[in-house]
């Protein structure tokens, strides 16, 4: 029998089945099978919100990166000038002539902007950025607005189509200090998008003057030649990478409607992926095919937006699998600690119904073991602690009445301490130690929006909530926490998502879907929250400290279930389905497949 050393050359590790737990690179070959295989992440490539520029713009020009990028002009006319870290904008210094509709490129130290359409007329200024300021250079040979361009800096670029008195197919090169009119395209139209450099780039889309087109051509220097056609015809649409790897965003299809369609380009063809979440016509692009920044824009048919959205086809999506089950099946459950060291205590045994209990299970990564009660049963509680030697329980239900009863836990019995100034259950508690927990929300006669804080010894009442709400999740320490979803007063579930800065609430981006009675790890920074609802679903949504996006779900839908652990390493446990369960899930927030290596 062959080996994949014989067939390839390279020594690998011999298998006659599969190995049970490969490591991210792992390489190795399955001898009954005949392959060669290997282990890598799973990657989800998709647009998530990111914050807002300062200014509402359609057709601005981007340049740079997704970290170190630059956004400058648009319309109505503006010379308005932002710079992007990764995570803000901040205004810089306009360009001399507000614009829009115009060409430009490079990057957050070094830009060009060329032609457009002013205040009162199409022109063919042209303005460098040297990383702090705007300097008129020479024109363009031929004025025009809607004229589309790409370059490396403020050193090389290539502007062509557009529109004076008619369409154009004119294409001009910028080489530092003037143009030159070089070949034109094959077929002349304005409003287009690009990607690439001075010498080697793809020009698409855009208007033919009646007619949107879906026309790419190729530019090696010094010709255009025709290539694969956009899947959608388009003008006004964003694109950012190079001739063998790019991606184009949004766009104008039909004078009624924008889009919000996105394609990624091979270096032949063009393949669509997943679409932008707001539909929108006009955006300035930075970045590659693998990291981009769609900005501004307009959505139809005149309203100009700040919002932004990041690219990212390197992300790695997390999975859950199978762990250890509780010995006892419960609903409204807290926990605490984490995935390999966690806590799971009081709870409800049945549902329907409202059998109490005080029973406390300790997980060691693998399995539970039962061990000293709360004092208190109660269901709805919270949770907070380090690991299973060091929790706290707070609030809930006991058997009659909502409690403000406080339980402290320090490896083998539980002990009360100070209660709770407000007496509630179902809200969110969290805390990354025994001695600095916050619980917020919960219902007292209604949803409410209190919010306490412990300090190892008493609660003392901090700043409410924005939103009231019961049955919401909390997660992180009493410094960076996060809350999001549950029941408000008003009735029906919120997407609502407040961070905690350690000593106020702020409203920020609402999850993807609103609910209540779910489970969540992480802090304000990065966190998930799973399950919930009812119907029960399985879905998960990954936080990253702007964003709420959809990523891998449980393996079992439920709500009202118990939680520990981190973003990189959660753990969920219990719930009901219905009926009530004991299952457990563990949280990984990256996840692996195993590909084939073709032996041909």
């Amino acid at each position: 029998m062959s080996t994949y050393k014989n067939i390839r050359g390279l020594k690998v590790r011999d298998y006659t089945t599969n190995p049970d737990n490969p490591i991210e690179g792992q390489l190795w070959y399955n001898t009954t099978a005949n392959t060669a295989r290997y282990r890598i992440p799973n990657l989800l490539a998709s647009w998530r919100t990111a914050n807002n520029s300062n200014n509402s713009k359609v057709t601005r020009v981007g340049g740079g990166t997704q970290t170190a990028g630059i956004v400058f002009g648009g319309g109505p006319a503006t010379g308005a000038t932002e710079t992007y870290d990764g995570t803000s904008f901040t205004e810089v210094n306009d360009m001399n002539t507000g614009r829009s509709d115009f060409g430009g490129n490079g990057t957050q130290t070094s830009a060009l902007g060329y032609g457009g359409y002013s205040a009162t007329a199409y022109g063919n200024f042209t303005e460098s950025w040297n990383g702090s300021s705007w300097t008129e250079v020479n024109n363009l040979n031929s004025g025009r607005y809607a004229v589309f361009g790409f370059g490396a800096d403020n050193t090389s670029a290539l502007a062509f189509g557009g529109y004076d008195t008619a369409v154009r197919a004119y294409t001009e090169s910028w080489n530092g200090s003037s143009w030159t009119e070089v070949a034109d395209l094959n077929t002349a139209r304005y409003s287009m998008g690009g990607l690439g450099i001075a010498t080697a780039g793809l020009g698409y889309g855009g208007d033919t003057s009646p007619g949107r087109s879906a026309l790419s051509e190729l530019w090696n220097g010094s010709a255009w030649t025709e290539t694969g056609d956009l899947n959608e015809a388009r003008n006004q649409t964003y694109g950012g990478g190079t001739t063998t790897s790019g991606i184009t965003a949004g766009g104008y299809p039909s004078p009624s409607a924008v889009t919000a369609k996105t394609e990624e380009w091979s270096g032949s063809s063009w393949a669509e992926v997943n679409d932008l979440n707001t539909p929108r016509r006009g955006p300035a692009g930075l970045g590659t095919s693998s990291l981009a920044l769609a900005v501004g824009g307009s959505l139809y048919p005149t309203s100009p937006v700040a919002s932004a959205e990041e690219w990212n086809s390197t992300q790695s999506v997390g999975a859950w699998s199978t762990g250890g089950s509780l010995n006892t099946a419960r609903r409204k459950i807290a926990g605490a600690g984490t995935q390999t060291s966690g806590l799971a205590f009081g709870g409800n045994t049945t549902h329907p119904g409202s059998t109490d209990s005080a029973l406390n299970e300790s997980y060691n990564g693998t399995s539970f073991s039962e061990t000293a009660d709360l004092n208190t049963a109660r269901r709805g509680l919270g949770g907070a602690g380090a690991d299973n030697t060091a929790a706290l329980a707070f609030g809930g239900y006991d058997p009659s009445a909502r409690t403000g009863v406080t339980e402290s836990w320090n490896g083998s019995a539980w002990t009360e301490v100070a209660d709770l100034n407000t007496a509630r259950g179902d809200g969110g508690g969290n805390g990354a130690s025994y001695t600095a927990a916050l619980y917020s929300g919960g219902y007292v006669t209604a949803a409410v929006a209190n919010t306490e804080q412990w300090n190892g010894s008493a609660w003392t009442e901090v700043n409410d909530l924005n939103e009231g709400r019961n049955s919401l999740t909390a997660t992180g320490p009493v410094t960076a926490a996060i809350a999001t979803g549950g029941a408000p007063a008003s009735g029906g579930n919120t997407a609502n998502t407040e961070t905690w800065n350690g000593s106020s609430w702020t409203e920020v981006n609402n999850t993807n879907t609103a609910r209540s009675d779910m489970g969540s790890v992480g802090d304000s920074s990065q966190s998930i929250k799973f399950a919930g609802g009812n119907p029960r679903i399985a879905n998960t949504e990954d936080w990253n400290g702007v964003s709420w996006q959809e990523t891998s779900d449980m393996n079992t839908a439920r709500a009202q279930l118990g939680k520990a652990g981190s973003f990189t390493a959660g753990l969920a446990f219990g719930g009901e389905t219905p009926p009530v369960s004991n299952a457990t899930e563990e949280w990984s927030s990256t996840s692996n497949t195993d590909k084939t290596i073709s032996t041909d």
